[in-house]
């Protein structure tokens, strides 16, 4: 007899009573044939995944699966009719993932998963956890997007994850799929907590070195109460998600203070220097991640320019200008807000600083308006061409921002 059941996050979400964005199906006792004859689309190239007809969800065919090599890749999968629903729910990550619902509301729960959502505990189901890398990440992000309900990894399954952190298992992922769980983890409620897990089981270490290099490192108290590199780095991107920034904010957030990981231990706690010796640990970083151009480009610019964001009321007018050109703002004008968004979040996320307004933004995006209402076409009309066309724009724009810094609010 065929049954179909609803599984993972959509029962997990409903019971925490967390919005359902999109549903998966477990079939039990049936085939490609039967399913194919019924209309569902194959979409599975490792094992066998339909699309309904209609509503175009997921339903695949209960499965059992076997470890037959390295990374989240190596493994063999077997699904027949007589595969049970509970066999196919022991093959998952988590408990609380591993509960199944009928259509009639009845659920089948044969790992305690229910139990452990009541506890806020993320519980691995079986022994096989460890073997699947990918697995690490997707309890660091659980911890991320679960966060508001307090969710702690059970001390079993940190364990497994150190295991596997320390097994060179870790380094099968691919780039796609450790910025997929990356990203989906910066636009969580507490991207914070993600970096947090994955240290907390020596997983940041391999993952994300230039991060992990920050904890233990001090700052000046009088700046940063909070002293430590890393712990601010943890609040800044805590910040980041409470101002409910974009994704290439954040991620600019989680490198503008790479730099201070390398700084020379004779120097410290002073880290001059740290937003040039960044930029190439930023650059690095990207290329490892395979992340998109528009987070690479802010990440970059944020890391080279954020203490010049911070001083920003303080600048001279010829070198707001040149800060504005560095950021190609002319051309590309959503940086210059994208890019104070990244510097607020820095400057908030120190202890005690977390409320204080950060009036460098509004300073800043005046200038630049003050400066683009400089007309291109009059500088034309008035014969100027080639290099002196850059020359007189410039001048243009630097008297723009003196006219409005002058007549900007004080305070």
């Amino acid at each position: 007899m065929t049954e179909t059941w609803l599984v993972g996050g959509a029962v997990r979400d409903a019971l925490l009573g967390r919005p359902v964005h999109e549903r998966d199906w477990v079939v039990v006792g049936s085939t490609p044939e039967a399913l194919l004859a019924q209309g569902y689309r194959p979409v599975g190239k490792d094992f066998p995944v339909f699309l309904h007809p209609e509503t175009q969800e997921e339903y695949a065919l209960a499965r059992t699966e076997r470890k037959s090599g390295r990374g989240y890749h190596g493994f063999e999968f077997h699904a027949a009719p007589d595969v049970t629903l509970e066999e196919d729910l022991r093959r998952r990550d988590f408990t609380v993932n591993a509960i199944a619902q009928a259509q009639n509301g009845q659920r089948v729960d044969p790992y305690g998963g229910e139990a452990d959502l009541q506890a806020r505990i993320l519980r691995h189901v079986s022994p096989a956890f460890v073997e699947d890398p990918l697995r690490v990440l997707r309890a660091a992000r659980f911890m991320a997007e679960l966060a508001p309900w307090d969710f702690q990894v059970a001390d079993e399954t940190r364990e497994v994850m150190r295991q596997l952190s320390a097994s060179g298992e870790l380094d099968t992922l691919a780039a796609e799929r450790l910025w997929q769980e990356t990203r989906r983890a910066l636009m969580s409620p507490a991207p914070q907590r993600y970096f947090e897990t994955l240290r907390d089981c020596g997983a940041l270490a391999v993952l994300f070195p230039e991060v992990d290099a920050l904890f233990g490192v001090p700052q000046p108290p009088k700046h940063h109460p909070e002293i430590d590199c890393g712990v601010h780095l943890m609040m800044v991107l805590a910040q980041s998600a409470r101002l409910d920034h974009p994704l290439e904010v954040r991620f600019a957030a989680l490198c503008h203070d790479l730099g201070k990981g390398i700084t020379p231990a004779d120097i410290l706690p002073s880290h001059r220097g740290h937003e040039a010796a960044g930029v190439p640990l930023t650059r690095a970083l990207c290329e490892r991640l395979k992340v998109p151009n528009s987070c690479r480009d802010l990440a970059i610019l944020v890391t080279r320019e954020h203490l010049n964001a911070h001083r920003a009321l303080e600048l001279r007018p010829e070198t707001v200008l040149r800060l504005l050109e560095r950021l190609d703002a002319f051309r590309r004008p959503e940086r210059v807000e994208q890019f104070m968004q990244a510097c607020e979040a820095d400057a908030r996320g120190r202890t005690g600083f977390e409320d204080r307004d950060y009036p460098q933004a509004a300073y800043l995006a005046a200038m630049f308006d003050a400066a683009s209402s400089v007309s291109t076409r009059e500088i034309a009309e008035a014969g100027h061409q080639g290099p002196a066309f850059g020359q007189e724009l410039s001048r243009r724009r630097k008297r723009a921002i003196e006219t409005a810094r002058a007549d900007y609010p004080a305070g």
